[in-house]
């Protein structure tokens, strides 16, 4: 009701009690136009924010010639997480098919992608890690994936290590959970380190500080204040569980690290 207020101000001052009526209509339909205008350019970029996810997942899924069952539950999970429903769901399956056409043109929706995302860096490593999260569903990266996640990532000004680090930070994650008390296996300990940008040499105290500034730097409030969108909070909040997940890897073989 701003715009109301503010033209019926303006009325008053230049016609009286009918300026004021005149003034308070105008305004009032000058904001509902501005709030179609917003509206309308919100669903646009969602749109485009879907079609880029999608597509380029399909592409990066297909990267070993085969989309497993597991990589396509993966995706259906994606929908939930970023609460694609209804019409956006089957244009979110229409992109994924076309992404992994033998003609469609990566390069092309990385820079799409890119241009969206223009100063909204979080949602450039959030757009990653969903990537990398779909083709280890089925429980390995391919080489041709991980070659093509690199590609990708290079496009948007990220680098292999990036990559890797995301990588790592899956891995570390899942498979079979230590029990009380048991370390966990050296492979899964050897990621935990990498995804949290250490190494076994590193003090306790240091690598407190890196999991530490690295959650920090994660969390979803503080990626929201810096333009990710409510959609991909659930990403983000993925991302922080993780994180924390390779850190109690290592504090439970590190007695130093608390």
């Amino acid at each position: 009701m701003l715009f109301a207020f503010i033209g019926a101000l303006i009325g008053v001052f230049i016609g009286g009690f009918p300026g004021l009526l005149v003034g308070a209509a105008g305004g009032y339909f000058a904001q509902l136009m501005v709030q179609r205008s917003v509206i309308g350019k919100l669903q646009v970029a969602q749109s485009e924010l879907v079609e880029s996810v999608f597509s380029i997942m399909g592409a990066v899924c297909k990267a070993d010639n085969v989309v497993t069952r597991d990589e396509i539950k993966a995706v259906e999970q994606m929908f939930g997480m970023l609460r694609v429903t209804g019409e956006q769901r089957e244009a979110a399956k229409a992109a994924f098919a076309r992404g992994k056409a033998a003609d469609f043109d990566l390069d092309a929706a990385v820079d799409r992608f890119a241009a969206l995302t223009r100063g909204r860096g979080p949602l450039v490593t959030l757009f990653l890690q969903m990537q990398v999260m779909a083709v280890a569903a089925d429980g390995v990266v391919h080489p041709a994936e991980h070659a093509m996640l690199v590609r990708i990532a290079r496009r948007m000004g990220l680098s292999e290590q990036d990559v890797a680090q995301l990588e790592a930070l899956l891995r570390a994650g899942t498979g079979r959970r230590s029990g009380p008390g048991t370390p966990p296996t050296a492979d899964r300990l050897a990621d935990a380190y990498k995804a949290l940008g250490v190494t076994r040499e590193t003090s306790g105290a240091d690598i407190k500080r890196a999991y530490r500034k690295l959650i920090s730097a994660n969390h979803p409030d503080k990626l929201a204040s810096r333009g990710l969108p409510e959609s991909m909070r659930a990403v983000a909040e993925e991302r922080s569980r993780e994180i924390n997940s390779a850190y109690d890897l290592i504090k439970a073989a590190r007695p130093d690290v608390k």
